[in-house]
């Protein structure tokens, strides 16, 4: 007996890439909203609106589309970390500018989320590009640090790897609090916080005022 595929148109957005791309990208999209558990092959295709035998002609597999969502994700995260960490200024701007763009706060980090997903930590293959994506973000954000304190902007005894590993902590923490109160004040807290904490750190050249937290508004849109 034949079987035929009917798939689901794909938004209107998708519809003019291949079927590939589209593929990655409604990946990406439902590990976000989902998780890896709750994602089903099936899931993927009608968002993509493509057929099984497209899925199987690009990627061996779920895992293997996941695996390829996942490190698109990790790309998209790191341009957009870097366009703030790599602007001019002062390390401190720079550090505010990361904590402050605007992000989905409710929906959480797409790769923070990963790692609650059993079977991805229990795989090396798709917890990688996590490890690989927190380990950059510290780094660079480390790398920032450093040089303010060789300008004479931080104080000398800061420590740039310990504070890069408190800000990215604060950020996913502040991820975790807001979706537990269905509320971005606790994010949005937490980055004033943190903020609070590295502008004490600062010596005659001292930043100017902290930014203002993103209101609720803002916090909701984007990464």
């Amino acid at each position: 007996m034949e079987t035929q595929e009917h798939p689901t148109a794909a938004p209107a957005g998708q519809q003019r890439l291949g079927a590939q791309e589209r593929l990655v990208r409604s990946t990406q999209e439902l590990l976000w909203e989902r998780g890896y558990v709750g994602t089903s092959p099936k899931a993927i295709l009608e968002r993509a609106g493509v057929g099984q035998g497209s899925m199987y002609h690009h990627f061996s597999g779920k895992s293997d589309l996941a695996l390829a969502a996942i490190r698109r994700t990790v790309e998209d995260m790191k341009a957009a970390a870097e366009e703030c960490l790599a602007a001019p200024g002062a390390a401190y701007d720079r550090v505010a500018a990361y904590l402050l763009r605007e992000r989905r706060v409710l929906r959480g980090c797409p790769i923070g989320r990963m790692t609650q997903d059993r079977d991805v930590v229990r795989s090396a293959e798709l917890r990688a590009p996590l490890d690989e994506m927190f380990g950059w973000l510290q780094e660079r954000i480390a790398e920032v640090l450093t040089e303010g304190v060789r300008r004479g902007e931080l104080a000398a005894g800061l420590d740039p790897e310990a504070v890069a590993a408190t800000v990215a902590a604060v950020v996913q923490g502040g991820y975790v609090l807001a979706r537990a109160a269905d509320d971005t004040a606790p994010f949005d807290a937490a980055v004033r916080g943190v903020l609070a904490l590295l502008a004490a750190q600062a010596t005659g050249s001292a930043p100017g005022p902290a930014p203002a937290a993103p209101g609720p508004t803002q916090a909701t849109d984007g990464r």
